[in-house]
């Protein structure tokens, strides 16, 4: 359903792959239900923005494709693997190695340095020393704090520890960038470097990014909009903007 610019996806498997997705929530003895009948196809290196209000469905969807819940109903493929009914210790693995998550709060522990708090999924996935030192000093590097590496998060504006944070998703080389309104603590014009670093990923590195995002504005960075009200999809779009000029 997705599909990219760059080429076509006619011989390529989707990275995420979602079919009749339904998520209820029960509240008390009511069920609610967050997403019906969802499906959805994501391929690698597509940059996908889903938008909608408050209570449409975009966190629940982010978390179903970021293995962090399972649905209801229905079943999603991540890299053809169906992980609608893993156990959570399979589904943490399979989030440790393909998925690296963005948050609004950053979520870095305030007693470590930069480096330290970068250098972490590394030592959960037990990489060796030499190559997460190599790793966690590139990817600080790329995200522009090489020079930051030792500061604490209170030592760092909000701007900087959210650039921790999107170094932190990238140290394990992940396929997919799940960003969940990312800029949402920062003011416009640091939110809008944080959205022009994720769509360089996007273009040099290859990545897969997933933008869940209200703001319309923050949405215009990426290729595909993808609608959701009342947890069902009402719309998929190309950005026109975007393909114009990835055609120039």
């Amino acid at each position: 359903m997705v599909s990219k610019g760059r080429s076509s996806h006619e011989t390529m498997e989707p990275i995420v792959s979602m079919k009749n997705v339904s998520k209820a929530y029960s509240m008390g003895e009511v069920d609610v239900v967050a997403l019906k009948n969802v499906s959805l196809d994501i391929y690698p290196g597509d940059f996908v923005a889903i938008i909608g209000a408050s209570g449409s469905g975009k966190s629940t969807m982010m978390n179903l494709i970021g293995c962090l819940d399972t649905p209801t109903k229905g079943d999603i493929f991540l890299k053809s693997k169906n992980i609608s009914h893993l156990p959570e210790s399979d589904l943490a693995h399979l989030r440790g190695k393909t998925i690296g998550f963005i948050f609004q709060q950053y979520n870095l522990l305030p007693h470590m340095t930069a480096y330290e708090n970068v250098m972490l999924p590394m030592e959960l996935l037990e990489v060796k020393d030499n190559i997460a030192k190599e790793r966690t000093e590139k990817v600080l590097g790329m995200v522009g704090l090489g020079d930051r590496m030792k500061n604490r998060p209170g030592q760092l504006s909000g701007g900087q520890q959210q650039r921790v944070s999107i170094a932190r998703s990238l140290v394990a080389d992940p396929e997919i960038i799940l960003a969940d309104e990312p800029t949402g603590a920062l003011d416009s014009v640091t939110g809008k470097n944080i959205l022009s670093l994720l769509s360089k990923l996007w273009r040099e590195e290859g990545k897969t990014i997933i933008l869940v995002t209200h703001d319309m504005g923050l949405a215009n960075y990426a290729e595909t909009f993808v609608q959701l009200k009342d947890g069902e999809i009402i719309s998929v779009k190309k950005n026109s903007n975007v393909l114009a000029m990835k055609a120039a």
